[in-house]
């Protein structure tokens, strides 16, 4: 029995890539950021190799002590840069599995065109209202009053390939937004193909909890969120895995960045800690393959709203519950921790940025605490999964 875990830290980038200034984001470093911040903690991570990776500590600027090199790591590790052209989920996660996206997804920085707009309020029967690049949060604050009188979707776009619908659940209910998030997706194909459809379902805050801000909204977004992904536009390491018999488990949104496919069972999460709770869950189960987890608060929460202190917490939460995992691998059993995307929390703005990412693979037998250097392409950790099952004839 084999069983490889890999684990997504969404947006956790560590450092601007090469051409992160073609992006706007030049000078980002998702980590570093993070590190400012009093509650960042994650001994257990340093322990493996995290902060020994090319360029993640520059000793004259980074003054935290908890941001530092080990001097004997238990794990390898790597800075990976990204092929595919793009800095969202959707690609990240892609080339991850083994597609390079040598084109970018669609984006919609005015808003959708005038004919999508009218061929999803046709065959939905609702209108469409907003339709523009916003944050999440503030546009139910903004249009929300009005979807609740008019019964109007709320459709709007980010810097990412997304079309989002948001939609109270007391006027739409969720099963019935997801239907129409499954119209969306017929709809939006080939020159409008943007990498994901996403159900935003939203209620009332008639507890008044307040926000990060410590603003009382008046419409607070449920974890009853959902991706309608594109399929993927080539095999994954998922589809290999699968098809010769191995399990393939997701946690978290995997099973919709893959629109489904090469995924033998899934679980989906309510949050990071919800998320890390199944994952030890789950490595409680005598399965013969890939686990493979995203946990998402630290990009959905905290990075896209420009919180420090809340992506540090995220990450020392992480990592406090890291033991309870190792605890249940096997003597060679696989663990990899990666990241898709930057989304620096000290950044201008409020969309991802173009970093690379952190890899740490670690095994009680098979690692030795090696820096394997900055390796091209974030397939590497396909390659990586795939050459642990025997499998050389994938990439």
């Amino acid at each position: 029995m084999k069983r490889a875990i890999v684990i997504v830290l969404d947006s956790v980038g560590c450092g601007a890539a090469k051409d992160a200034a073609k992006w706007g984001d030049e000078g980002s470093h998702t980590l570093r950021s993070a590190a400012k911040s009093k509650y960042f903690k994650m001994p257990n991570m340093r322990a493996l190799g995290y902060f020994n990776i090319d360029g993640m500590v520059e000793t004259e600027r980074d003054e935290n002590p908890e941001f530092s090199p080990c001097e004997n790591p238990v794990g390898d590790f790597a800075r990976l840069e990204e092929i595919s052209q793009g800095k969202d989920t959707t690609t990240g996660h892609w080339e991850m599995a083994g597609i390079i996206s040598k084109n970018p997804m669609p984006t919609y920085p005015n808003g959708f065109p005038k004919e999508v707009i009218e061929e999803f309020e046709k065959q939905t029967g609702r209108k469409a209202i907003c339709n523009r690049p916003y944050s999440g949060t503030a546009v139910i604050e903004e249009y929300g009053e009005e979807h609740m009188k008019t019964g109007a979707l709320i459709v709007y776009t980010s810097a990412d390939s997304v079309f989002q619908i948001a939609a109270h659940e007391d006027v739409v209910p969720v099963e019935q937004l997801y239907e129409y998030c499954r119209i969306a997706r017929k709809i939006l194909q080939g020159e409008h193909g943007v990498g994901r459809v996403i159900a935003r379902p939203f209620v009332t805050n008639v507890n008044h909890e307040k926000n990060a801000d410590g603003e009382v909204p008046k419409f607070l977004r449920t974890s009853r969120r959902h991706d309608f992904s594109l399929e993927p536009t080539g095999t994954t390491m998922m589809d290999v895995l699968k098809e010769k018999g191995y399990d393939v488990l997701s946690v978290g949104k995997i099973v919709d960045i893959f629109a489904e496919r090469g995924i033998t069972d899934f679980v989906r999460t309510e949050g990071n800690a919800d998320g890390i709770q199944k994952t030890i869950d789950w490595m409680d189960r005598d399965f013969n393959g890939l686990m493979f987890v995203n946990l998402v608060d630290t990009d959905m929460i905290y990075g896209h709203r420009r919180d420090i202190d809340g992506y540090a917490k995220a990450l020392s939460y992480f990592d406090e519950k890291l033991p309870l995992i190792l605890k249940r691998m096997g003597d060679e059993d696989l663990l990899i921790i990666t990241a898709d995307h930057g989304c620096d929390p000290d950044f201008k703005g409020t969309d991802h940025t173009r970093e690379d990412v952190p890899f740490v693979i670690y095994s009680k037998t098979l690692t030795s605490g090696k820096n394997l250097g900055t390796i091209r392409g974030f397939d590497y950790i396909a390659k990586q999964v795939m050459e642990y099952f025997g499998i050389r004839d994938f990439i």
